[in-house]
């Protein structure tokens, strides 16, 4: 018993038993995973595997039954939602408000201290300083997305919540993205990105985490996969679809 508690008390994202229905639909059926500090887990599946409703699950924007802490404190808790930032796959900035604005009331509703220096740095990597006047309604798909991820990291999270964050970006953005990232790992924070774009994301993951039909189907370490000699999206047909490595290649 001591030693589950001490795990339990290191690892800073923890969910146990996700269960979440849509009428009759289980789009989530008994999900249980954790991510560590310094890790990047990667949660991959088919189109309606369930992983974006376990990404709101986590962020606290759905009802559902299990237990989900974070900092090991309940996700829907203030002091959990200080903790971690969340890039929603579909940016939804305030049509209203600059891209200065976005920033200082994020700033503002977290309390960060002396954020406008962060914000700057932020805005310069993600190519958004000199588009700091423009509103929410004016940017672009790919802008709006820039903007999502600034915001998501200005508080310094704890845990980071990324749901396909690739798609709309820019090159440039994406290798300075990738960048955060790692930078973000190194610092000790737990990352949990979600897509199904593998490519994107072969070069940077910690642990796999792969769903099919609502569940976890397997969970793999990088280690584990380099040791068999399979890659990334060998593993992912594997699991998903039944197709051995063997036969991929």
């Amino acid at each position: 018993m001591k030693q589950k508690l001490e795990r339990e008390m290191f690892l800073i994202l923890v969910v146990s038993h996700l269960t979440k229905m849509y009428n009759n639909l289980r789009a989530n059926d008994d999900v249980s995973f954790d991510v560590q500090p310094g890790e990047i887990a990667v949660l991959m599946g088919p189109n309606g595997a369930g992983k974006s409703t376990a990404i709101k699950c986590i962020a606290g924007l759905l009802r559902f039954q299990g237990n989900i802490e974070i900092c090991g404190i309940p996700n829907k808790k203030t002091q959990a939602r200080r903790c971690f930032g969340y890039v929603p796959e579909l940016p939804a900035p305030f049509e209203m408000l600059t891209v200065e604005e976005h920033m200082e009331f994020t700033g503002r509703a977290y309390r960060v201290e002396n954020w406008k220096p962060l914000s700057d740095r932020l805005l310069e990597r993600m190519e958004l300083s000199d588009k700091r006047g423009k509103l929410g309604k004016e940017l672009s798909k790919g802008m709006q997305q820039k903007l999502s991820i600034c915001c998501a990291l200005l508080p310094s999270p704890k845990v980071v919540l990324l749901d396909e964050p690739l798609i709309g970006l820019d090159p440039h953005a994406i290798k300075e993205l990738k960048t955060m990232l790692a930078e973000l790992r190194a610092q000790g924070c737990a990352l949990l990105v979600s897509t199904h774009m593998l490519d994107s994301v072969a070069d940077f993951w910690d642990k796999a985490l792969i769903m099919k039909n609502g569940k976890i189907a397997a969970v793999r370490q990088r280690k584990e996969i380099e040791a068999t000699g399979e890659n990334l999206e060998q593993l992912f047909f594997s699991i998903t679809e039944g197709i051995p490595a063997e036969v991929q290649k």
